[in-house]
């Protein structure tokens, strides 16, 4: 396996950051893009690259992670409680993906299957945008499911702000209540990822260099796309992502099939 380039770790970085935070996968379109380019990497690649994405996520939503922080520290109970949801969204997700490391790290050598498995996010995302918005909040219950969801979708193809966030409005939680407490669970998730994967594979098999461009890109390009998957979000344009996901992983299924 050659080395990534730096033109190729900028390309994926790119990706990687403008997907991660709308609901169409990002380790998807990776894994997708890689195999109709040709750029061969390893699949620990993918996930290293997310600091970036973790990073946007932090400078985007730090006034919200300073409140929980400041209401730690004061013992505030309802900041204890959430954050405590938070936590309890974690279990499941942990045990999901350390039961299941090996079948999802399998899944990024085989793009037509991630294709389908786009075409079922888009799906559940049509039927979750669909839910009735019944304006409630997160409590212990729906954050298991929440974190059910999010260990489901380590899986490339499956996206994981779609599955968190469709699986909260199933649940009845409000849209930005759904997409926020998605976001934030998000955080330490895919932090023990992304170190516990650097670990394992310091370089990550692909070279420093490029591991940092393909990090500053995703860094730029998924703080700006939080900004826009929140304004979209409150528009109800869930729709328009779910179509896509369709439409574009049946094309790339179809591209696969054929041998392409």
């Amino acid at each position: 396996m050659n080395q990534v380039t730096i033109p190729e770790a900028l390309f994926l970085g790119l990706v990687q950051g403008f997907t991660e935070w709308l609901p169409i996968s990002s380790s998807g379109h990776l894994v997708i893009f890689e195999s109709l380019l040709g750029i061969e990497v390893p699949a620990d690649f993918n996930i290293v690259i997310m600091v970036g994405t973790i990073a946007a996520l932090i400078l985007y939503f730090r006034k919200k992670i300073l409140q929980l922080v400041s209401g730690m520290v004061a013992l505030d109970r309802t900041t204890l409680t959430y954050v405590g949801l938070i936590v309890l969204s974690g279990i499941p997700t942990g045990i999901i993906g350390f039961a299941g490391k090996e079948f999802f790290m399998g899944l990024f050598s085989q793009p037509f299957v991630v294709s389908i498995l786009l075409i079922v996010s888009g799906i559940f995302l049509y039927i979750a945008q669909r839910a009735e918005n019944q304006g409630k909040v997160v409590d212990a219950k729906s954050a298991l499911w929440i974190g059910v969801a999010q260990g489901c979708a380590i899986a490339p193809g499956i996206s994981r702000s779609g599955t968190t966030i469709g699986t909260a409005l199933l649940l009845g939680i409000k849209p930005r209540d759904a997409a926020e407490f998605s976001f934030l669970i998000g955080i330490p998730a895919m932090t023990i990822a992304a170190v516990l994967t650097w670990l394992e594979e310091p370089a990550s098999g692909s070279g420093v260099a490029p591991l940092l461009v393909a990090i500053v890109a995703a860094f730029i390009a998924g703080y700006a796309s939080i900004g826009l998957f929140m304004k979209w979000l409150q528009e109800k344009k869930l729709y328009y992502f779910s179509m896509y996901c369709v439409v574009a992983g049946s094309i790339f299924a179809t591209l696969f099939y054929l041998g392409y």
